[in-house]
């Protein structure tokens, strides 16, 4: 045992759990942890500008090293404005870490109107966590970041919330630290593992659809391998872009949709081989087929296809064993889809039908100035939900959305996260006007801590999608215009670069430019209001009682 205060011990326990970075904002119920990062040199605590970010930050950490994210807040309303990033990071299964402060642990409780008092303070984030924590002297601490970090990264990954009141930062008492925390990836059952292979041995043609579980897992390689030792086509979900390179000959592409070739390949399927997915689609697909369902949370077997077959397991730990019970049951009778595969890339490639103007001509801008090893974050812009299905995607944890939570705001900061994580790698994030201007403060926070990242703000003043469907279905648009700031005087208030393209095609010149400088670029992009895709309804959602959302 060793005497530490809370602080320290919760600090000591996060650099035995290998963690490398925080994403925090100090306040005063927090100055004891502070002290004890301020002593840490294997730390770097990175300070925001807005609890926003620090969770934002903190997925984009995780979901594109494979390593939970941490982020520290004050009570209260620090957790509530961290709330977006959790939000994001619980809808993608990213293991985030959140350490909030508390009030003084005799007025915990008691409406007193303490400072930053919030009752009930961990069911704030009840629905977006997957487990909570308030501990209140310091030999409580290390347990209970051991097992914080445990329930991240066990079985579903996903954020958790664990907290403590200032005082216990502060006391000292003694402590045993403990080892990090050891992660069991659970295998399912023998024999319904060898029940799935021989349901998918007899199949006619089998599908593969992969899911964002798999990076998660860090089981891209386990993915290509059983893929190609079977013999089937992978089609991938948003979540699950990158997963198994789209110029891979057994790739279909990503993000299905309500019709077009990827709806009608896996419409003809019999067996589905779901891989840490929800197989949540909002079109569904592949009714009729066998679901052959391997995933980490119970509670999903079943949940949205009924005819299902359930693998409970961890994805990297369950593929193999897959793989071997298939060889086993004989593997399948199917001829090889590769030629299958390859005709539907090019008429993906080609076909008008399965295109968008102006998205297509604006997204190939882009992608032709953008390094094929970039990690790129994309913001619930028009051309982020288009480069959902259209975005050619060679690498793991290299496509990051924010999943169905959907935040507007959230593409920046998560970008920030992820080159700290990647600082070797090029970085670029893609926003709309509206979306920057929730985090544009922390241009601050890139020009203090040289975060070197490409942020392009695709600029039309508006809410885009919401002035268009207003216009369109709602017999016209109503208070959806912007007073924008000069983006590039803005980015140069701060310290930082600002470029302006000339277009949404000159991106593809000023993007290389960019990454040159080495430093946090802004670069503006003027463009006027792009159609709805077809591919979506013909109107606006909900513009009759009880429609549902069709995207």
């Amino acid at each position: 045992m060793t005497k530490l205060s809370g602080g320290e011990a919760l600090v000591k326990s996060l650099v035995r759990e290998g963690v490398e970075v925080v994403f925090g904002l100090p306040g005063v119920q927090m100055y004891g942890i502070i002290a004890a990062l301020r002593d840490e040199p294997s730390i770097r605590f990175i300070v925001t500008r807005h609890e926003q970010a620090t969770t934002y930050m903190a997925d984009g950490y995780a979901r594109t090293t494979g390593k939970p994210g941490v982020a520290l807040v004050v009570p209260g309303p620090g957790i509530y404005n961290a709330g977006g990033g959790l939000s994001t990071a619980f809808s993608r299964s990213s293991p985030v870490v959140l350490i909030a402060g508390q009030i003084p642990r005799a007025t915990i409780g008691q409406n007193l109107g303490g400072l930053h008092e919030v009752n009930d303070q961990k069911e704030i984030t009840n629905p977006i966590t997957k487990w909570q924590k308030q501990v209140l002297r310091p030999h409580e601490v290390p347990e209970g970041i051991h097992e914080a970090f445990r329930q991240a990264q066990s079985d579903r990954p996903s954020p958790v919330h664990f907290e403590l009141p200032p005082e216990t930062m502060v006391e000292r008492e003694d402590v045993t630290l403990l080892e990090p925390a050891q992660i069991t990836r659970r295998v399912p059952e023998r024999s319904v593992i060898e029940r799935a292979a021989k349901e998918i041995a007899a199949a006619r043609k089998p599908v593969i659809y992969a899911g964002g579980g798999i990076a998660r897992s860090n089981a891209e390689e386990e993915l290509v391998a059983f893929a190609e030792a079977a013999g089937i086509a992978v089609m991938t979900s948003a979540g699950g872009k990158g997963t198994m390179s789209e110029k891979h000959p057994l790739a279909l592409g990503g993000s299905l949709g309500p019709g077009g070739q990827l709806k009608e390949y896996i419409e003809d399927a019999d067996v589905i081989i779901g891989i840490g997915t929800r197989f949540s689609m909002r079109n569904p697909a592949g009714n009729d087929a066998r679901l052959i369902h391997i995933d980490a949370d119970p509670a999903m077997i079943g949940h949205v296809h009924q005819n299902s077959l359930g693998l409970v397991g961890d994805v990297k730990a369950t593929l193999p064993v897959l793989g071997q019970a298939l060889e086993a049951a004989g593997g399948g009778t199917w001829s090889s889809p590769t030629k299958q595969v390859a005709d539907i890339q090019r008429r993906l490639a080609e076909s008008e039908e399965e295109k968008n103007r102006p998205q297509e001509d604006y997204l190939q801008a882009l992608q032709a100035g953008v390094p094929n090893d970039a990690v790129m974050i994309f913001g619930m812009t028009q051309l982020g939900y288009y480069s959902r299905p259209r975005w050619l995607t060679e690498n793991p944890k290299s496509y990051i959305d924010s999943g169905y939570s959907g935040n507007l705001g959230f593409s920046f900061p998560t970008a920030l996260g992820a080159k700290v994580g990647n600082p070797g790698k090029p970085v670029v994030c893609v926003s709309g006007d509206g979306g920057f201007m929730y985090n544009s403060s922390e241009i601050s926070t890139a020009v203090k801590y040289g975060i070197n990242l490409v942020t392009v703000i695709y600029n039309d003043g508006h809410f885009g999608n919401v002035a268009r469907d207003l216009d369109d279905d709602f017999g016209g648009d109503y208070e959806t215009e912007f007073a924008n700031p000069d983006f590039v005087k803005l980015a140069e208030a701060y310290g930082a670069v600002g470029l302006r393209a000339r277009d949404p095609f000159n991106v593809t010149n000023v993007i290389p430019k960019a990454l040159e400088m080495k430093r946090p670029v802004f670069i503006d992009v003027p463009v006027s209001r792009v159609p709805r895709p077809k591919q979506w309804s013909a109107r606006a959602p909900w513009t009759k009682p009880q429609e549902g959302l069709i995207d």
